[in-house]
């Protein structure tokens, strides 16, 4: 607890008086707000100088995670981390622990748990995606640190998929939660990552093993090739909140979410079953490109986006909110840490009738 002194006021005609000591509450000591006209993320900011974040994060981690259930986003602003190390220090101070075990993304450094932004060529847009929500089993928290912003663009748009649920077409969103998705990707090494790298393994009988485990499909295909199918959820209930979310990477594996150019380049060289990533209902029927087209419309009208400062952290409740990547010009550096790992059959009921609570 920190105490500032605080000067007494000098009451005429007498001599100098004792200073008082006055106690500072740990929430006086930052200050929030949100952005104008948005919902998320709430932004909290230092009310007092050199403030550590590590520290005053692990003193008041609950009410921190009461802000992000019921924001669904935190932007820390002003804390002055200085490095990844620093930024590696806070997140840990608020989740219960932190995943070394992600095959997607290349390390940040000497760290296990901190990892590069998606390695994606910056004139491109990456699209709204809830990180890991196409497996058995995802990170319950992402943090984003930016080490160096962008010249121009590169904002990480937000996406409450709360709100996306409310502003959705009844029949449509009530078509995704009986239907589900089903998530097909094939590993290669010359389009994306490698089976072994995604995997961490060169045993095929361990990947076999791996994916009876978490309850995917997968067959061995032409030129050390893997194909892997997931059935799995696209609406769920929060398993705090239990607020009904839009939890999914659609945009992420249908091609009609790709530009035209390469979606034409890819068909010209890939049968549908053979495409490096492709989502389909879970009755394994097409997602019709007019349903992409709605949601992608929907979705951009939802998002909030705000230019990245450098030291920036950016945490998000990844079932809650969805992110995506704007395209940008000039160096640009943004690092993650995810955690608390939870397994889809951890999940409540969806239940549908019951509503949004």
């Amino acid at each position: 607890m920190e105490k500032l002194e605080a000067p007494a006021a000098r009451p005429a005609g007498l001599g100098a008086v004792r200073r008082k000591a006055l106690t500072l509450s740990p929430l006086d000591m930052v200050k929030t707000s949100l952005p104008q006209g948005a919902t998320l993320p709430l932004v909290i900011e230092p009310a007092v100088a050199d403030l550590d974040l590590a520290g005053w994060a692990k003193n008041n981690r609950a009410w921190v995670q009461d802000q992000l259930s019921r924001y669904g986003a935190v932007l820390f602003r002003g804390f002055r981390l200085g490095s990844v190390d620093a930024f590696e220090g806070a997140a840990a101070s608020i989740y219960d622990n932190l995943y070394s075990g992600y095959g997607d993304l290349p390390r940040a450094g000497a760290s296990e748990n901190i990892y590069t932004s998606t390695p994606y060529p910056p004139d491109k847009t990456i699209l709204f995606h809830n990180e890991s929500s196409h497996l058995h089993s995802w990170p319950m928290k992402i943090s984003f640190y930016c080490v160096q912003a962008a010249q121009q663009g590169g904002e990480t748009p937000l996406l409450d998929c709360r709100e996306v649920c409310r502003r959705m077409r009844p029949e449509l969103l009530q078509r995704f939660a009986e239907r589900g998705l089903m998530y097909v990707r094939n590993f290669s090494e010359s389009i994306d990552v490698s089976w072994r790298q995604f995997f961490h393994t060169d045993d095929q009988q361990a990947v076999e093993e791996t994916c009876r485990k978490e309850n995917l499909d997968c067959e061995w295909t032409a030129k050390d090739g893997l194909r892997i199918r997931h059935r799995t959820h696209a609406v769920v209930r929060h398993p705090r909140t239990h607020e009904i979310v839009f939890f999914n990477q659609i945009q992420l594996h249908h091609i009609a979410c790709l530009d035209p150019d390469v979606r034409e380049s890819l068909l010209a060289i890939f049968r549908e079953e053979d495409l490096p990533r492709h989502v389909y209902y879970g009755d394994g029927s097409p997602i019709e490109d007019a349903v992409i087209e709605e949601l992608g419309e929907l979705y951009w009208k939802t998002a909030v986006q705000a230019p990245w400062q450098d030291g920036d952290m950016v945490m998000l409740d990844n079932m809650l909110a969805a992110h995506a990547r704007n395209p940008y010009v000039g160096p640009r550096k943004i690092v993650v840490a995810m955690g608390e790992m939870i397994d889809g059959s951890a999940l409540p009921p969806l239940d549908m009738a019951r509503g949004a609570h």
